[in-house]
């Protein structure tokens, strides 16, 4: 019949029968839209729809065997593969480090507002990255918790990847002039992409530990996180030697289009293999099957470990979120966890954010000093070696003795650099079986301690084998802070306890999730970033030489072990 109405009114009708579908189309989407921020939430997934609460009351029986992989120990090729993530994320941050400086130098940013440009990361992610930690807590999609941000974040570093190396060409396509003065969009795309990629790189390490912690049993912990840690200084490492290789000399950096690009090319095709590896090694398990009573798995004998006679495991899932309050007797007979309660609403997570127990305080303060420290060591080191070890002067004119110094020091201090990430992944090697011999205080406190030494000397000597020995420091203390805070969240959750109460909050209130408090410690390096960026360069000036930057760094690690000494561990 609609056929044949179309013949006899002909395209005219055709098109007013289209629009007349898309009008109904729109009028019904304008009815049905999410009208707030809850609604928009529900709609995505991320919060609790009122309809639904009587049927997750009763929940459906779901065949859970497919989830056992979260209550065995894992393999170390396993554990590999859930960290591959990192190693991805810190191919992009070598990148970051050694090309987005010279990048925006090149479009015409000058100094002053490139220091602009690196504050607004930390300003975003100081605010965004505890939100987005306390959403996954929350979030009800079938693929998990911690995926969807991991895929949504690293697609914000895939989309930076790309500008940074492109923004000029992009802005001069899009202002069809390629005069010298006119580099408005060339500017707007590359710092668009710059700020894409410090924030999400940043961001995207908080759901990849919450992902790894929450599909290990606590016994798993420290092994994984050590894993985490020699990953993250392998791919560091590596990204760092990529860069320099003379790829304008090479076929594939003339047919990329120059050094920078021939760099990203390749950080973007292994960023993307090493998240996609990530996401594809093991299920999550889904927040309503977790708040069911379907939380004891059966497990199959190839675990040795578990007594197959009684197929039930032994590790409960309190990692996914505890609610601490007085645990009765039966539960602690039955070990059934503390899991997230049905009742915990989005303003419960936000409230936790700002009121923290104290280990967490502890926890957050220790991390603030030695991000703090380290990005005195990160951002300003190669201008240290340049300037402070070889004598050069970055002001220098192209071509003068001066000028060749400093980029002689600059190149030794990447290969510094290189070697801290090494050292990286050696000490993550063993760090797990130095906590087993001596403990989590004496490792924590040791480790900053080591950089704090390090730093000391190197600033004191201002000698080119110091910049590779001492530089081994900071490896150490890389490890130590990407490890230990993390490690101790982990602990306090799965033994569904923290050092004291909240003051201001009820028993029932007192909720934490695992993902707001990993993005809570994270979020310190946002922190640490932000007040850097705005003292760093009164402290080279009043003091008048870069070695400034060594010492605050040693100083500030030296105050970062005070605290340290101060956190709970329990039987760590």
């Amino acid at each position: 019949m609609v056929e044949k109405l179309h013949e006899y009114q002909g395209p005219i009708g055709i098109l007013h029968t289209w629009r007349d579908s898309l009008r109904d189309k729109w009028e019904g989407w304008k009815e049905k839209r999410p009208r707030t921020l809850l609604e928009l939430l529900q709609s995505l997934g991320l919060a609790e729809r009122p309809e639904n609460q009587k049927e997750d009351e009763c929940p459906p029986e779901v065949n859970v065997e497919q989830y056992s992989h979260i209550f065995r120990k894992k393999t170390r090729s396993e554990l590999v593969r859930i960290s591959a993530a990192v190693m991805g994320i810190e191919f992009s941050y070598a990148a970051e480090t050694a090309f987005v400086s010279p990048t925006l130098l090149n479009i015409g940013v000058d100094h002053q507002h490139m220091s602009l440009v690196w504050a607004v990361s930390p300003c975003i992610g100081f605010f965004v990255t505890p939100i987005l930690g306390s959403l996954s807590d929350r979030c009800k999609l079938p693929l998990g918790r911690r995926r969807p941000f991991l895929i949504m974040l690293a697609c914000g570093v895939f989309l930076g990847l790309i500008l940074v190396p492109n923004g000029k060409l992009l802005g001069h396509w899009v202002e069809g002039d390629l005069a010298p003065g006119n580099n408005f969009w060339a500017i707007f795309f590359t710092v668009l992409g710059t700020v894409l990629l410090d924030f999400d790189a940043d961001a995207c390490q908080s759901p990849a530990r919450a992902y790894l912690l929450d599909i290990c049993v606590p016994e798993d912990h420290a092994k994984g996180l050590s894993t985490f840690t020699i990953m993250a200084g392998l791919g560091g490492c590596i990204g760092y030697l990529l860069g320099g290789i003379d790829w304008d000399s090479l076929k594939f950096g003339e047919l990329m289009g120059g050094h920078v690009r021939a760099v990203f090319t390749l950080v973007t095709f292994l960023f993307i293999g090493c998240v996609t590896y990530t996401i594809s090694s093991f299920k999550e398990m889904p927040l309503k099957l977790l708040q069911s009573n379907q939380t004891r798995i059966l497990i199959t004998a190839a675990d040795e470990d578990i007594d197959v006679e009684n197929k039930l495991t032994e590790y409960a899932p309190k990692s996914y979120g505890t609610l601490k309050d007085d645990v009765n007797e039966n539960e602690i007979e039955n070990n059934e966890p503390r899991l997230i309660p049905e009742h915990a609403t989005f303003g419960h997570y936000l409230k936790t954010i700002v009121v923290m127990p104290k280990s967490i305080k502890l926890l957050c303060l220790t991390n603030l000093f030695c991000w703090m420290a380290h990005v005195c060591y990160s951002l300003y080191f190669t201008d240290y070696v340049g300037e402070a070890v070889f004598g050069g002067d970055p002001t220098a004119l192209m071509g003068t003795e001066k000028k060749i110094l400093y980029e002689q020091g600059v190149r030794f201090g990447s290969v510094g650099m290189a070697m801290y990430s090494l050292s990286c992944a050696c000490y993550s090697s063993v760090i797990e079986r130095l906590i087993k011999r001596f403990g989590a205080k004496r490792v924590y406190v040791g480790g900053l301690l080591f950089y704090s030494t390090g730093m000391f000397l190197m600033a004191i000597t201002r000698h080119k084998f110091s910049v590779i020995f001492f530089s081994w420091a900071a490896g150490v203390m890389y490890s130590t802070m990407f490890t230990m805070p993390y490690l101790l969240i982990a602990h306090y959750h799965s033994t569904n306890t923290f050092a004291d109460n909240v003051r201001g909050q009820e028993p029932d209130d007192q909720i934490r999730g695992l993902g707001t408090d990993v993005a809570v410690v994270s979020s310190m390096v946002f922190v640490a970033q932000f007040i850097l960026s705005m003292c760093m360069g009164t402290i080279v000036s009043i003091s008048g030489t870069t070695s400034a930057v060594v010492y605050t760094a040693s100083f500030l690690a030296f105050c970062a072990s005070i605290v340290a000494s101060q956190i709970v561990y329990l039987d760590l």
